[in-house]
């Protein structure tokens, strides 16, 4: 059974800075590209940012692009989504999810809706 827990969201000012946390079940984790997406009330999940097994690649949706980081640490099966300078626009529930890849992570995570296994996410809230 895959399991992906997210954490850390929050209400937060234009201008702030939130840190997402998914702890990923074993099975999960191991060797796989890991994404974080969001789902905006009334839209589309969307693809925010991947990361490869090692953490010596990544890619960012080009609405994030400078402002998020991507991160992971192996040994705590845990992959981060570290937000700065949000904007209300960033407000959304964020996912995150898995490929066995970073070859399958550039075919699935631009199309989100071709994943399962979700968690439940985390609410990020941006005021004005």
């Amino acid at each position: 059974q895959v399991q992906l827990v997210e954490s850390g969201g929050g209400l937060v000012q234009a201008g702030g800075s939130l840190r997402l946390s998914c702890a990923a079940s074993g099975r999960t984790f191991s060797g796989s590209a890991m994404g974080w997406f969001r789902q905006a009330p009334g839209k589309e999940r969307e693809f925010v940012a991947a990361i490869d097994w090692s953490g010596g690649r990544t890619y960012y949706a080009d609405s994030v692009k400078g402002r998020f980081t991507i991160s992971r640490d192996n040994a705590k099966n845990t992959v981060y989504l570290q937000m700065n300078s949000l904007k209300p626009e960033d407000t959304a529930v964020y996912y995150c999810n898995a490929a066995k890849s970073w070859q399958g992570a550039l075919a699935t995570f631009p199309r989100p809706s071709v994943l399962d296994s979700w968690g439940q996410g985390t609410q990020v809230t941006v005021s004005t």
